[in-house]
């Protein structure tokens, strides 16, 4: 039996991994193995791993079912599994920072939860780094579960019972115009805000650029909830910011981390990430809340 190496990358989530090639074909213990530290740990880093695009999506499907990239789907009706983070397009040309491309990009640098606007949101996000930036470019996170676990019991009282409306529409309209077909293929969706791991029974709570407004409640006092819940969950203490290297394999849990991507300059600098996700199991919520 193969034994996974776990390292911490942050005191309250987060692991680099060893003694696991992620493109050849795992067992089944292997994939418990990594299962399990999806639910413990919410972060893992694969460091050094020879990857392709065949070889990340069969990784992917190993992991779940491979999630339709929205903007392809949205605009097209197109099923594309792989979406390409930074600025070095599939005929490795380079968009500059005054590229539209490059611009839209920059509501990656809002907290968010990848899908959390989609009716059934993402269970796990995979990013392998085939070109990284000399400087800045790194990603960061941090944990809504240990958010959670902070809070004033009064506060999870308040907000254990509440749903919030999701709208990708609202989060990136401010950034960039959304293609007419690709808004209409995401109207707003509501989820529970506080959301419970099947696995483990440990809650944490939902939020991010994405979370708009919470049902029955004013505008104002939905954003005074929401923004501060954000803020809470962003402490810069509570932050791990991921220096990216190339061969790099990070998997992330959407369904209780939030992400954001940091500035880099594009006239100087190739950036090449590329992505797929991993939908969840469950409309609204995971199963066992």
């Amino acid at each position: 039996m193969t034994q996974l190496n776990f390292e911490p990358l942050h005191a309250d989530f987060g692991a680099r991994v060893s003694g696991v090639d992620l493109t050849r074909l795992l067992s089944g213990d292997e994939l418990e193995q990594i299962h399990q530290a999806i639910d413990t740990h919410s972060l893992l880093c694969f460091p050094d791993q020879n990857m392709t695009d065949d070889a990340h999506l069969a990784f992917t499907r190993l992991l779940g079912v491979p999630e339709a990239e929205h903007i392809t789907w949205g605009k097209t009706g197109e099923v594309e599994y792989f979406g390409t983070v930074g600025n070095v397009l599939d005929d490795s040309t380079k968009q500059d920072n005054a590229h539209v491309g490059t611009k839209y990009q920059t509501g990656n640098q809002l907290w968010h939860s990848d899908s959390s606007f989609r009716d059934v949101p993402s269970y796990v996000s995979i990013l392998h780094a085939y070109e990284v930036p000399g400087e800045g470019g790194a990603t960061e996170f941090a944990s809504m579960r240990a958010a959670y676990a902070r809070l004033p019991e009064e506060l999870r009282g308040t907000i254990d019972g509440l749903r919030v409306i999701h709208d990708y529409v609202f989060s990136r309209s401010p950034i960039a115009p959304v293609d007419p077909n690709h808004a209409a293929s995401l109207p707003p969706v509501a989820h529970n805000l506080v959301r419970q791991n099947p696995a483990n029974g440990e809650k944490n709570y939902y939020v991010g650029s994405h979370a708009r407004s919470i049902p029955g409640w004013s505008g104002i006092d939905s954003r005074r909830l929401l923004d501060d819940l954000l803020q809470r969950a962003t402490r810069p203490e509570d932050i791990y910011a991921h220096q990216w290297q190339v061969g790099d394999t990070v998997i992330w849990d959407n369904r209780c981390t939030l992400h954001r991507g940091t500035d880099y300059d594009a006239d100087k600098w190739r950036r090449r990430l590329r992505q797929t996700r991993v939908i969840g199991t469950e409309k609204g919520a995971i199963p066992g809340l």
